[in-house]
């Protein structure tokens, strides 16, 4: 963290320690940015957890831990920013990382679908909702990204397999799913509202 500091002027990026699944962990950071910034206008909700397991060796804490981490955190974190944000009375953009897997059976994903899919369908609620407050809410469904939780997931032969069924042949890359992420956080956006957008390569084409 030190590190990252000596990176940023401390007057433009302020980092805030977090445990997304904790309610008050998640208030307190919120508080923070907002003494800050007296604000808050855009929320990425990209924390992200996984462990490749069959459905029948998924244990109950393994199962809990993914569902905590990719569905529980944006939730808590999406609530107490829309409170902000519908105090505030500006409007604002929330997106949520979801995945490819929470539209396509993947061997292996079960908590992990089942914890991105309960996120589309939290998008959608929220996005409904929030609507009248100028807040959109969206989602991107990046195939395999290579992040050092992608590369760990998915090194070696299984995941040569896997870019077999990408009909671009690879896995994306991190500035890819920014450039997304810019445009849902940008007024070109202003009309889109509990969508769900594929950075996929054309994977659940098939």
């Amino acid at each position: 963290m030190a590190s990252l500091r000596a990176d940023f002027p401390v007057e433009r990026v302020q980092f805030v320690c977090c445990d997304v699944t904790e309610p008050a962990s998640v208030e307190q950071a919120f508080d923070d940015v907002v003494s800050h910034y007296g604000r808050i206008d855009i929320l990425v909700n990209c924390a992200g957890y996984v462990m490749l397991q069959p459905v029948i060796e998924t244990d109950f804490a393994e199962w809990q831990k993914q569902i905590a981490v990719n569905l529980t955190g944006p939730f808590l974190c999406s609530q107490a920013a829309a409170r902000l944000m519908i105090r505030a009375g500006a409007g604002g953009k929330i997106i949520n990382i979801a995945s490819q897997a929470a539209s396509i059976a993947i061997d292996n994903h079960v908590a992990y679908t089942s914890a991105k899919a309960g996120l589309l369908g939290m998008t959608k609620v929220m996005a409904k909702e929030f609507a009248p407050h100028r807040i959109n809410v969206n989602t991107l469904s990046p195939t395999v990204v290579l992040t050092p939780m992608g590369e760990k997931a998915w090194r070696g032969e299984k995941g040569e397999q896997m870019k077999k069924l990408i009909p671009l042949g690879r896995f994306a890359y991190t500035d890819e799913i920014a450039a997304a992420v810019l445009f849902f956080a940008s007024n070109g956006s202003d009309m889109i509202t509990g969508a769900d957008l594929m950075i996929d390569g054309g994977f659940t084409i098939w």
